[in-house]
């Protein structure tokens, strides 16, 4: 196994200007609010170190601890699941998975281990008709040869539509015994017109109990027309979501060309897409109307233009690096970093790119048993990484 160190040794106080990250899309439009888009520039006190645990993973997509503090950890491109030791050693691909679909931007994907004795994954799932994310939990039966029995799918994104895009794919396990999972859009203009259709799990965040039942308080429940699955919609495309200590849902999406948004997740409310964005399309034409507010519609907490593409988040507890408390850390995919961002009652007030010298998409961001932030690298040739102070 190749372990690498890396002691990287980040000076003094912040400086007043937001990150270098070149100029806007979308120049002409303006933040809601100050400190929305690039907060000023914040460099940590905390030398760190970075250690490759393994590589070899195809594309690495989500990470899980088990209680024995040994990972789960999906492979998107392969369809698969296996289990990494601390020393880096690998399992064989654990059986008794259903069907993937393991196509563009799909596959196996989310993964949690919430301490029920089950663990619970999402995936592409294969249908007629096209695909579809679902979300499956069984028992681990370790060994030389592992496998998941007592398999049931307790979800299913509906309706079921040809698309290889955006499915969005996290899971969040609630303090209250449910499951948050988010979901995308499908990208495809018949799929992001269903964002902010009530009928549809286009662009939400659902919320389920572990048996795939439906919680009495959501917002939806009881209302004709609507999925009762439903907690907050107009979303575009979540690939990072976390509780913060308050057991509260945060989440990170992709915009289009500009901005990917920082949201506190509030039941039953409306986060815009695609009425409101701070991106453009590809092409530089205006999303809709070009709007970035409207009335009944949430504002961001924080958004970037320039894109970081966000995906995998962790709000961290500080037992390490007292610094870092309640700071958020985001994968960054296009931007290839990880992100620090600095909060103050909910708004962001200082931002920073760390492991940029790297040169690696990063998928996944946990907070380990160990107060170590461990980080999944995106390539045929993924990485597993431990981050520490040194």
């Amino acid at each position: 196994m190749r372990r690498l160190a890396l002691a990287v040794l980040l000076a003094t106080p912040a400086i007043a200007a937001p990150v270098p990250t070149g100029p806007a899309n979308v120049p002409e439009f303006k933040p809601a609010f100050a400190g929305q888009t690039r907060a000023e520039a914040v460099v940590s006190k905390t030398a760190t170190s970075v250690t490759e645990i393994t590589g070899g993973l195809n594309a690495p997509w989500g990470l899980a601890f088990l209680p024995d503090g040994r990972m789960l950890v999906t492979e998107k491109a392969a369809g698969t699941i296996r289990i990494i030791g601390q020393d880096g050693s690998k399992s064989a691909p654990i059986a008794g998975t259903p069907p993937v679909n393991a196509k563009g931007q799909m596959g196996m994907m989310g993964i949690a281990v919430p301490g029920d004795g089950k663990v619970y994954w999402s995936y592409s799932e294969p249908r007629e008709g096209g695909n579809g994310l679902a979300v499956a939990r069984g028992t681990l039966v370790d060994g030389p040869e592992p496998k998941l029995t007592g398999v049931e799918v307790i979800f299913r994104m509906l309706p079921t539509l040809e698309s290889n895009y955006h499915a969005g794919g996290r899971i969040v396990a609630a303090r209250d015994g449910t499951l948050f999972i988010t979901l995308g859009e499908r990208s495809i203009l018949p799929g992001r017109m269903q964002a902010q259709k009530l009928d549809s799990d286009f662009g939400k965040i659902v919320r389920i109990n572990r048996d795939g039942s439906i919680p009495r308080d959501n917002p939806l429940v009881g209302k004709a027309g609507t999925r009762p699955e439903i907690w907050s919609w107009g979303h575009r495309n979540i690939l990072a979501a976390t509780l913060d200590a308050k057991g509260r849902l945060w989440e990170a999406e992709h915009g289009a060309k500009g901005g990917d948004e920082l949201n506190l997740v509030v039941k039953a409310k409306d986060y815009g897409w695609p009425t409101i964005t701070y991106g453009e399309e590809y092409s530089g034409k205006p999303i809709g109307d070009g709007l970035t507010q409207a009335p009944g519609m949430e504002q961001p907490v924080y958004y970037w233009d320039p894109v970081i593409a966000p995906s995998g988040m962790a709000i961290y507890s500080g037992r390490l690096a007292p610094e870092w408390r309640g700071n958020v850390f985001i994968g960054g995919l296009g931007s290839m970093a990880l992100v620090r961002l600095v909060l103050k009652n909910d708004r962001v007030i200082g931002e920073e790119r760390l492991l940029t010298d790297r040169k690696q998409r990063i998928r996944d961001v946990v907070e380990g048993p160990d107060g170590a932030l461990w980080l999944l690298t995106d390539a045929t040739d993924g990485k597993l990484l431990r981050v520490v102070p040194k």
